[in-house]
Parts: structure tokens; C-alpha cells; sequence
């Protein structure tokens, strides 16, 4: 114990940051992420103000032989952001960025939101694609690959990416880009936490907005296969700046609707002509289309995913495209759901994200196709056991139309790891293997969807 007090007394002389055990003010609140099922207690918190803390941080877990977990923005619904009994490397409050509106690009630390980023970078004009709800982490989202409103014009997160600096597991701090640790920056885009702690990312911008054409259409749910099919056939046809999603969610007064949400991110004109036909479709009961700001489009899904309330996630890309089948299944699901918050998203992938090739990036799901997120949220606790059983029953019944495809950003805490390592990287996995053995050949960052060593 000595010997441990005196370990910690060493790193508060090179921490600028907070240090928090668990009966210091602030810790209660460090230690909670945006699920409320995640109930972690870690034995030490440490709040990083800069690299030079995270680079203490981890050296302080390995002499002591503690688990590490890292944090970010909170929001990855496994908690894997928050440990039991080890070290939460806590990046919420590095939150410099830095924009260069001539190259059109952007420093970020690892702490910001894509809420913060983007009024940042929006007071130039100018955007990377980032996450569907602003008060998502850049950090997590991006290693995991990154689907976002601009994916079809400029890739996915993964794909703005031109470079991070990185502490390893020695605690040594380098750069990785497309001169520098090749096959590290290769690994980060998409192989999740397994690599080392990114401390800052550098993303490239491109011009959007600061007006979009954003909103969406909903229809009743007896309505779902005849709005689905129009969609299915509409995002087929969907040009680069239009991406689209569609979701079964609940509307002000309750009642069941499936909606196809939007963004366009070319000219205003261009994006009236290119919705008007789904605007046209059937007889909505809601239609919310209109000229807003990025900054606005990006929050507009924020009050669907309040802090604590109660998560359980299952997801997988569909087998084919949207098939009648797989709309049968979800709509029928839907309209026994447990629970009023839950939601069923269906985000369409195409255009510049999915003309990377597979191998060009960690994440390898590139194809032009539809990703399927069962998103089970509650308040009681005592309702846990019907919607967790909810969502493992509807992921079940579509098994015939799932294919042996995920996104790792989406993984609940239970996945199995063999179908983690083969459903969310495939043909990717080996290469990932041989650059985790590089880089973290004792598994320092386990507390991922791992790539053990």
C-alpha cells in the first residue's frame, strides 16, 4: 500500500490534470457514460488536460498493473469507456482544436463532440462527417469507422482522417498518417481502441452548408412496406450528397411511425429537386424537410438518446438490399416493442463510403448496402429483462436476412469475441493481428472489441 501511495504521489507531480478516487468530488460524474445500464467503479480516474498526461496515465497503469480504459465522449453503448476496479484515462476535457481554412483541415482533440466540432469548423463553411447525434465523441465514433449525414459525398469519418498522434502501450507518443506508421493509421481507421490512446486526430474539411436541407417524412406503421419499398428504391437512386436513413420510432404522441430521414449537402435547389418525390410519397403525418443549418441537422436526434437512460444494441448489415422480408420482420417487431423509446435504424450506405476498397482501411464494409440498428432504450431498470430478451428475439428472427457483416461501433457488451473478430473486420483481421502484436504485444488495451495477441 506504501508503495502504491507513493506511485500516486509520483504521478500528481507530472499530472496537470484531475486525479479522482472515489470519494472525491466529481468522480460520481466521471465515472457515468451516456448508457445508465453501465455501473463501473473505477479505482482511479485520471482527467487528462494534454498528451503529456495521457503519455502518465498509461504509465502509471502499467507499473501498477491496472486495466485501462479510455473515454472519450462516453456514448459507445458497451461502457467499454469506464472499467471495474482499473484506470479510466478520461479525454473529456482536451477539447483544443485547431482549423487551417486555407488547407481545409482541422486539429482536434480527442475530448471533443462532434457538437464542438462542428460549430468550429461550420464558422469557416466547412465539415468533416461525423456522428448522427452532437454529443458523440470524435474519438470512438471515428476508430470505429464513423457513419455519418455526409458519408455518401466525402466517406465516412474514417475517410476524413489524415492522421493522429497516438500514445502507445510503452507510453511513447508518435504520428501516424500516410508517411508516418503506415500501418498504425491503416489500423486506427476502424480497428477500434486496440492500438494505443489517440490524443489528437487531424481531419480533412471539405465545404458544407452552412444551410442544408435536412428533416423527415413520416408515415403510420400499418404504411411501413409500402414507405420502405419506395425507399429501398429511392436510395438506390440517391446521388452523392443525399444520404439517407430510415427508422421505426415513436412520434410526439406516441403513436408507432416509420420515417426516412435525409441530408443534402449540395445546393439548396439541387436538394429540393432531388427529395421532392419523397415528399411526395403517400400521405405523411409528419414532414419536417427544410432548409436548416449542418450544426442544426447534426442535433436534431439528440433528445432520442438522453444521458442514462438504459441501453441494449444489436446490429448487422443486411444481406442483401432491403429486402420485403427483412421489412416484414422489423415492422413486426416494432409494433411489439416493449418500450416507447426505442428505435429501429436503418442507415444506408453509399456513394464515396462505399467505393473505398475493403482493404484499403481497417473497416471493410464497403459495399452499397443497408446497416440495421436494433436500438433498445429504457428508463426502469426493472424493465431490463424484457427488452434486452426483445432485442436478442428480433436480432434472432432476422437471421435470414442478416448478413455475416457488422459495425464494431455498435457491439454490445456480450458479443462473443470470435464473432466480433469475424463478423465486424473479415478479411481485415489478420493484417489488424499482426499490427496489434506490433504495437500492443501484451494487450495493454484490452478493454475494446479486442484484437487479442
Amino acid at each position: 500500500m506504501v508503495a502504491e501511495l507513493q506511485s500516486v504521489e509520483g504521478l500528481r507531480k507530472s499530472f496537470r490534470g484531475q486525479l479522482l478516487f472515489g470519494a472525491d468530488p466529481g468522480y460520481e460524474d466521471a465515472r457515468r457514460v451516456q448508457n445508465g445500464l453501465i455501473d463501473r467503479r473505477p479505482a482511479l480516474i485520471a482527467r487528462c488536460l494534454g498528451t503529456s498526461d495521457v503519455v502518465a496515465a498509461v504509465k502509471f497503469a502499467r507499473a501498477n498493473s491496472l486495466d485501462i480504459a479510455v473515454r472519450g465522449g462516453g456514448h459507445g453503448v458497451a461502457g467499454r469507456a469506464v472499467c471495474e476496479g482499473g484506470l479510466m484515462i478520461d479525454l473529456s476535457l482536451m477539447k483544443r482544436m485547431d482549423v487551417d481554412a486555407k488547407a481545409r483541415t482541422a486539429r482536434a482533440e480527442a475530448g471533443l463532440t462532434w457538437g464542438e466540432y462542428n460549430q468550429v469548423t461550420q464558422a469557416h463553411g466547412l465539415a468533416s462527417t461525423g456522428g448522427v447525434v452532437s454529443t458523440t465523441g470524435i474519438a470512438g465514433l471515428t476508430l470505429g469507422g464513423g457513419l455519418g449525414w455526409l458519408m455518401g459525398a466525402y466517406g465516412m469519418a474514417i475517410d476524413n482522417l489524415v492522421g493522429a498522434e497516438v500514445v502507445t502501450a510503452d507510453g511513447e507518443v508518435v504520428r501516424a498518417n500516410d508517411r508516418e506508421n503506415i500501418d498504425l493509421f491503416w489500423a486506427l481507421r476502424g480497428g477500434g481502441g486496440n492500438f494505443g490512446v489517440v490524443s489528437s486526430f487531424e481531419f480533412a474539411l471539405h465545404p458544407v452548408g452552412p444551410v442544408v436541407l435536412s428533416g423527415l417524412v413520416a408515415h403510420p406503421l400499418e404504411s411501413a412496406l409500402a414507405v420502405l419499398r419506395f425507399a429501398r428504391e429511392f436510395a438506390a437512386a440517391a446521388p452523392d450528397k443525399l444520404t439517407i436513413e430510415c427508422a421505426f420510432l415513436r412520434g410526439p404522441d406516441s403513436m408507432p411511425l416509420v420515417a426516412v430521414a435525409v441530408c443534402h449537402c449540395g445546393g439548396l435547389n439541387e436538394a429540393e429537386n432531388d427529395v421532392r418525390a419523397l415528399r411526395a410519397f403517400g400521405a405523411p403525418v409528419m414532414d419536417t424537410i427544410g432548409h436548416q443549418t449542418y450544426e442544426a441537422t447534426n442535433t436534431a436526434m439528440d433528445a432520442a438518446f438522453p444521458k442514462g437512460a438504459l441501453n441494449y444494441w444489436k446490429s448487422s448489415f443486411l444481406r442483401d438490399d432491403l429486402s420485403d422480408g427483412a421489412i416484414e420482420i422489423l415492422a413486426d417487431r416494432f409494433a411489439a416493442c416493449p418500450s416507447a423509446m426505442t428505435l429501429m435504424v436503418l442507415e444506408h450506405i453509399h456513394g464515396a463510403a462505399a467505393r473505398v476498397p475493403a482493404t484499403a482501411t481497417a473497416f471493410p464494409h464497403r459495399r452499397v448496402g443497408w446497416n440495421v440498428l436494433l436500438l433498445s432504450q429504457w428508463q426502469d431498470r426493472s424493465d431490463s429483462d424484457v427488452n434486452i430478451a426483445w432485442t436478442r428475439e428480433t436480432y434472432d428472427l432476422m437471421e435470414p436476412v442478416r448478413a455475416a457483416a457488422s459495425y464494431v461501433n455498435y457491439q454490445a457488451d456480450d458479443a462473443a469475441a470470435g464473432e466480433v473478430s469475424d463478423a465486424v473486420w473479415g478479411q481485415n483481421y489478420q493484417r489488424l493481428l499482426r499490427i496489434k502484436r506490433e504495437y500492443d504485444p501484451h494487450n495493454v488495451f484490452h478493454l475494446n472489441q479486442n484484437i487479442a495477441p
